[in-house]
């Protein structure tokens, strides 16, 4: 199946059915008055995230999503039926936008989530609700709502705990096929990466943390040199990005470090709050250095470079020195996760106690007498 992480549509919703006016003539029944019922309810249109879904495909040909108009009313008290709402099944992940001024509709971050992008119109009034004393035979009727209309632009961005940057052949996938049972391509060509790709790391039975590879770039990506920044978005739900770079290239002309630092600037250039992420520098390869020259390389690359918040030195392609580098992530996200709990929990309590005192406040007043007040 195709990856497409855009979509654009249009999704209208019913119309409401018209009221009736309507009178009972029944024989024996002199001045029946009026029975005309009420129209129905035009159908919503909603987007539901289904995590069994992993792109947009569903959306690129069929674009216009039209709920059913509500049935009008009838004689006799007779309702008109509303319609059936339409569901549409979208990724984990997807961010919906109105297509015309950008506005943010909804972000699917949950498996379930449900909104609703178009609202069924309200069906109409039958003349049962205009009778009154002076008005025994109503002839007045409301017709039924127009149903919302909205074009909207669909984006999916992937959720993943770590993102993997770097040029075209730097080892990303490699690492990821190291690391976890996700199986993307490898070949000694650039951009055999051409979507992204997702892997589960487990580092015990119950600790585990999923990785995002996605394709490389290369300078001049920020004005659309290679695959641009298309694939950049799906990194922006991430805690963490290694930044993996080729420490042996095959082209002696190559310098890792300015290729390491183009990079950077192209993340600073696409997104200055995905550029402060924390970020590690992961010198990948290392197996392809002589021993007797490797620690110099590496000091000399790490000096060039400048301050990086953490390095790792690997081999993806022999497994070395992956493992440790797997659990020293398992372990900053877990401290991550638990200060967020603890950051949430903090909130919570501090909410309780104001809530708290705030009643206490209220049942004092009430229980003092007028001249205490």
């Amino acid at each position: 199946m195709k990856f497409f992480d855009e979509a654009r549509i249009d999704v209208i919703a019913g119309d409401g059915g018209n009221g009736m006016a309507s009178f009972r003539r029944e024989k024996f029944v002199p001045r029946g008055g009026p029975d005309g019922g009420d129209g129905g309810r035009g159908g919503s249109v909603y987007a539901v995230a289904d995590r069994n879904i992993n792109t947009l495909i569903d959306y690129r040909y069929t674009r216009t999503f039209h709920a059913r108009n509500g049935e009008k009313g009838a004689s006799s008290d007779c309702y008109g039926k509303g319609a059936d709402d339409i569901f549409l099944r979208m990724p984990v992940g997807t961010v919906i936008r109105e297509l015309e001024t950008n506005e943010l509709i909804a972000d699917l971050d949950e498996d379930g989530k449900t909104v609703m992008l178009a609202r069924g119109g309200r069906g109409g009034l039958g003349n049962i609700h205009f009778k009154s004393s002076v008005n025994r035979a109503p002839r007045k009727r409301t017709l039924g709502e127009e149903g919302e209309r909205r074009s909207l632009y669909l984006e999916l961005r992937v959720l993943a705990d770590v993102g993997l940057l770097g040029m075209p052949n730097a080892g990303k996938s490699t690492f990821i096929r190291a690391v976890s049972s996700a199986r993307p391509k490898v070949a000694d060509y650039p951009f055999t990466t051409l979507q992204p790709n997702l892997g589960v790391v487990r580092t015990d039975e119950n600790r585990s943390f999923v990785i995002a590879d996605v394709p490389g770039l290369i300078e001049g990506a920020a004005d659309g040199a290679g695959l641009g920044h298309r694939f950049l978005r799906h990194l922006s739900r991430t805690h963490l990005l290694l930044h993996l770079v080729d420490l042996a290239p095959l082209d002696p002309a190559v310098d890792p470090v300015r290729d390491a630092l183009a990079i950077v600037d192209e993340l600073r250039k696409y997104d200055a709050e995905l550029f402060e992420k924390p970020r590690w520098l992961v010198l990948n390869k290392v197996d392809l250095v002589d021993e007797s020259e490797r620690a110099q390389r590496i000091a000399d690359f790490l000096a060039t470079y400048g301050e990086v918040e953490r390095h790792f030195e690997i081999s993806a392609l022999k497994g070395e020195g992956c493992k440790a580098l797997t659990f020293a992530i398992q372990d900053h996200l877990d401290a991550q996760r638990a200060r967020i709990a603890a950051e949430a929990e903090a909130i919570a309590q501090a909410n309780a106690a104001a809530a708290q005192a705030h009643d206490t406040e209220a049942d004092n007043e009430e229980s003092s007498t007028p001249e205490e007040r």
